[in-house]
C-alpha cells in the first residue's frame, strides 16, 4: 500500500480548504508527474498541466483561471528544502481539487505483469474512475508488479503505465484503448518509429522484451507474466530507453515557484 507524505483537498472556487478526498470514482480527471531532487524538479511538468486542463475541458469542467488555480495548489504544498523522489497527484472535479504526494519506487529486476480482463472507462481520458483498477493494485507490491489490462484478449496498458512490445528489435505498441501518457509521447520522438499493432495474449510469447513507461515507473522491463509462462529474452531496448530517460531527467530544470 503506498504511503503518503501529503494529502491535500481545497474548494475549486476559493482553495479554501478541506478535509482530503481523494475523489475516486467521481467525475474528474487527474494526472501524476514524478518529482525528484533538491532544488525540486518536475518532468514532463508543462505537459502534465496542458493536457490536465484540456481533457477537463473536455470534461465540462471549465472553470475561470484554471491554470493559476492549479499552480497555487502545488506551490502551497511544494517545498523548497525537500529532496524529492515522489509521485505527485493532481485531481479536480467540479468542486474540489485535491493534492496529493507518496514516495516513488523502482521498479526491481524480477518485475512481474498480472493479466486481468479490465478496460478503463473512457481510457483517451486519464480520468478518475479508476476504482476497479485500485482494488487489483492495492494488492501488490508496485516495485515488483503491475496488472496488464485485457480486453477482447488484448493486452491494452497496464493500472499505471503504457506498454512497449519488442520483437527482434521493432517496437509495438497497441493500436488503441489506452491513455497516451507523456512518457509515451517523449519516446516517441526517440525511437525511430513505433508500430501499432493489436497485442492478443496468445502472441505475446512471440516478443522479446516487454517495457512499462510512465511517470512511475520511468523505464521498467517485465521479467515475467507467470499467467501465460513469458519470460524476457534481453534487455536490449530497455538499456536503449533508460538512456534516453535518464538524457531527459538530467536536463530538467528545476521548478519554478509562480
Amino acid at each position: 500500500m503506498a504511503i503518503y507524505s501529503l494529502k491535500k483537498s481545497y474548494q475549486l472556487k476559493d482553495l479554501q480548504e478541506l478535509d482530503f478526498k481523494d475523489l475516486w470514482g467521481d467525475h474528474g480527471i487527474f494526472t501524476t508527474m514524478w518529482i525528484f531532487g533538491k532544488p525540486a524538479k518536475i518532468l514532463f511538468f508543462e505537459n502534465h498541466i496542458k493536457n490536465l486542463i484540456k481533457s477537463l475541458k473536455r470534461y465540462g469542467i471549465k472553470k475561470k483561471s484554471l491554470h493559476k488555480i492549479i499552480l497555487d495548489t502545488v506551490n502551497k504544498n511544494l517545498s523548497r528544502n525537500v529532496n524529492y523522489n515522489h509521485l505527485l497527484r493532481v485531481a479536480i472535479n467540479r468542486k474540489i481539487i485535491s493534492i496529493s504526494l507518496r514516495k516513488r519506487l523502482n521498479p526491481k529486476s524480477n518485475f512481474n505483469l498480472k493479466l486481468v480482463n479490465l478496460k478503463r472507462e473512457k481510457p483517451q481520458y486519464k480520468n478518475l474512475k479508476y476504482k476497479k483498477i485500485l482494488k487489483h493494485l492495492i494488492k501488490l507490491d508496485n516495485s515488483k508488479s503491475d496488472i496488464g489490462l485485457v480486453s477482447n484478449k488484448r493486452i491494452l496498458e497496464t493500472g499505471t503505465s503504457n506498454l512497449l512490445f519488442i520483437k527482434r528489435n521493432k517496437v509495438y505498441t497497441p493500436i488503441k484503448g489506452y491513455y497516451e501518457g507523456n512518457t509515451l509521447k517523449f519516446f516517441k520522438s526517440k525511437i525511430k518509429k513505433i508500430i501499432k499493432k493489436n497485442i492478443f495474449v496468445k502472441d505475446v510469447k512471440n516478443y522479446d522484451e516487454i517495457l512499462l513507461v510512465g511517470s512511475g515507473k520511468g523505464v521498467a522491463s517485465v521479467k515475467t507474466i507467470n499467467q501465460i509462462g513469458w519470460k524476457r529474452r534481453n534487455l536490449k531496448q530497455f538499456k536503449i530507453l533508460s538512456n534516453h530517460y535518464n538524457l531527459i531527467k538530467n536536463k530538467c530544470k528545476p521548478y519554478k515557484f509562480y
